[in-house]
């Protein structure tokens, strides 16, 4: 990746990755707690960022936005989007590309009331101490706007962050008005050739007036991302939670694309309910890894996939029989399960009755002795959603707690609610990205399995149903 100073000095720059200053964990008991932060998962109580987006239409900002939140969210940073166009559509919900023709008086009067009504929101969510970092997803298209913006923030002490993305990369700029014209409410209902012209015309009256961040407002924060990222631009990136989006941002590309997920086919451990190991594949998971490169194809069609697997015996066999790439990933090995590993749940209740409940009662931040907790996963997955982010079509072959953590990011899976989703054997899950949400996608091998999920507060007994059969 290029990266330009505010000087317009070029070169390459290592870059550098920031972890969250997750508090220290007492090494005693057999739960492990994380001590209390501010509940953000970082020390910063009095830090309150403004992410401005800035850009013309079809850019990826409200991709690139709701992606930042959902990262966040994922990192325990409380973040949320306000978008400028949901508050435009309660009063003109189908505007035709008129609407945005600066010369039209009274959509600009009703553009303006828009963005004020957002901002106010927003800053009445900062003053209620909702949350840390808010994303203003608009064009914020010109100079006026943007001092506007950053004036009505220093008011109440809010940091400006201001992300501008720039293209002019013709078949990237057409993707994402296919995509907009299938997805954006502006266009529900309507027939999309019509709605792809209209886009395009409202492209085209922004352009009349947009000014891109130059040399006049070196005074602003601000990271420009062009060309998806081919080139970053950064200036007066001021601290710890402002450093961590624009290294996020720096990873992301917005090109289409899917990701794909599978656990390992049935272990022999998964048969008698043991946890951990490194168990090889039972023979239902031999028919699964079998199985498996038809399913992709299936999905997938001559898109070329590059495959992740763990380090261990199960995901490695599972995914032998696929014909493309293949790379071991040691942060894609399952949580482990310190003391506990190759025991039954059974087993552990019956020894550890009190540690159990505390599992049950706190699954996200419980840690086993010797092993780890579903938030120390998250912290050794971040080099793995960096590097999803960079790429395109990867196939993840890997654990349940692995995919529950890594599916909780592209779908914004609460944390309390993460370690308890069912990820069933033998299912291939694809994900697609799109700019207002991301689609999901299930196709199961209908080959017979046994179920490994547990509800919460349910009995430790090894559950004997099979699931993925006919």
């Amino acid at each position: 990746m290029e990266t330009t100073d505010a000087n317009g000095v070029n070169g390459t720059h290592p870059v550098h990755s920031f972890s969250p200053k997750l508090s220290s964990v007492p090494q005693g008991d057999f739960i492990r707690h994380s001590r209390k932060t501010n509940g953000s998962g970082v020390q910063a109580d009095d830090t309150r960022i403004c992410v401005v987006m800035v850009g013309l239409p079809a850019r990826g900002k409200s991709l690139i936005a709701q992606k930042a939140v959902r990262y966040l969210h994922w990192l325990s940073i409380k973040a949320k989007v306000f978008n400028v166009g949901q508050y435009r559509r309660t009063a003109t919900p189908n505007p035709s590309a008129e609407f945005f023709d600066t010369s039209n008086p009274e959509g600009e009067r009703l553009r303006r009331a828009a963005a004020e009504a957002a901002v106010a929101d927003m800053v009445k969510w900062f003053k209620e101490r909702q949350g840390l970092i808010a994303f203003l997803d608009a064009t914020n298209s010109t100079k006026d706007r943007r001092r506007w913006i950053q004036e009505r923030c220093d008011q109440d002490n809010i940091e400006t962050l201001f992300v501008e993305s720039k293209c002019d990369d013709e078949d990237l700029i057409m993707s994402n008005i296919l995509e907009v014209k299938t997805t954006s409410p502006d266009y529900v209902g309507q027939d999309p050739e019509v709605a792809a012209q209209d886009f395009r015309n409202r492209i085209r009256n922004y352009e009349k007036v947009y000014q891109t961040i130059d040399e006049d407002e070196s005074d602003l924060t601000y990271v420009k991302l062009i060309n998806v990222g081919h080139q970053v631009i950064i200036n007066r990136i001021q601290d710890y939670l402002q450093s961590r989006v624009v290294y996020y941002l720096m990873n992301l590309h917005i090109k289409p694309r899917s990701i794909w997920l599978s656990r390992h086919g049935e272990s022999n451990f998964n048969l008698s309910g043991q946890i951990g190991g490194d168990a090889d594949i039972s023979e239902r998971g031999e028919l699964y890894a079998r199985r498996l490169p038809e399913l992709v194809a299936q999905s997938a069609g001559d898109t070329k996939l590059t495959i992740w697997t763990s380090t261990l015996k199960r995901t490695i066999q599972t995914a032998r029989f696929l014909p493309f790439e293949k790379l071991e990933w040691k942060a894609l090995d399952e949580l482990d399960s310190g003391v506990c590993d190759g025991m039954t749940y059974g087993e552990i209740e019956e020894k550890y009755p009190e540690d159990f409940k505390a599992r049950d009662d706190d699954k996200y931040n419980y840690r086993y002795l010797g092993g780890e907790s579903y938030r120390d996963v998250v912290i050794r997955l971040e080099p793995i959603i960096m590097e999803l982010e960079r790429s395109e079509n990867i196939l993840i072959v890997t654990h349940q707690a692995i995919l529950r953590c890594i599916y909780a990011y592209f779908m914004n899976v609460p944390q309390e609610r993460s370690p308890w989703m069912e990820v069933p054997l033998h299912t291939l899950i694809k994900l697609t990205p799109k700019a207002y949400k991301t689609e999901e996608e299930r196709m199961p091998a209908k080959i017979p399995a046994v179920s490994t999920f547990r509800e919460k507060g349910s009995s430790a007994k090894h559950q004997e149903k099979e699931e993925g059969g006919d």
